[in-house]
Formats: structure tokens, sequence, C-alpha cells
């Protein structure tokens, strides 16, 4: 099985650490002197896909996932970030 892979896109990260709070997690931490987030535990993720999914700027993205149909969404956390995406 091919381990799951995260990039962030530093330039494009926009440091409002919304991946860090929706990871199930915790494979982000948050840098606060380059105001961008961090992975920090990348071997516990389980590639949910919420952190890219909930990027206002799309600056993060997987390799290595397999894709799962209808992967449960925590609905009324992205309620209350709808207004960012």
């Amino acid at each position: 099985m091919t381990a799951v892979e995260i990039h962030v896109h530093e330039r494009a990260c926009r440091g409002c650490e919304m991946c860090v709070d929706v990871c199930p997690t915790r494979v982000f931490g948050f840098d606060e002197a380059r105001c961008v987030c961090t992975v920090d535990h990348a071997e516990d993720c389980i590639a949910c896909l919420s952190c890219a999914y909930v990027c206002p700027s799309h600056a993060i993205a997987h390799t290595g996932h397999h894709v799962v149909k209808d992967f449960h969404r925590d609905l009324e956390f992205c309620k209350r970030i709808g207004r960012f995406l």
C-alpha cells in the first residue's frame, strides 16, 4: 500500500488554520513565525481530505491515497466555514 503524502503550498497558504482545526488526527501544526500550516504528523493521515476540502486557497494536496465515495464530512463545521469557500 502506498503511503499518503501531503503537500502544503506555502506561498498559497493564508494562515487561517482551518486545516489544523478540521483534521481529525491532528496531522497539522502551525508555524507562527511564517504564518503557515505545517505537516507535523503525515504518518497519521487517514486521507479523509477534509483539510483540502476546507482550504480556502487550495494550498493542500494529497498523493498516494484511495478516494472513498461519500466519505463522512462534518456538515456543521462546513456550515460555519462556508463563507470562506
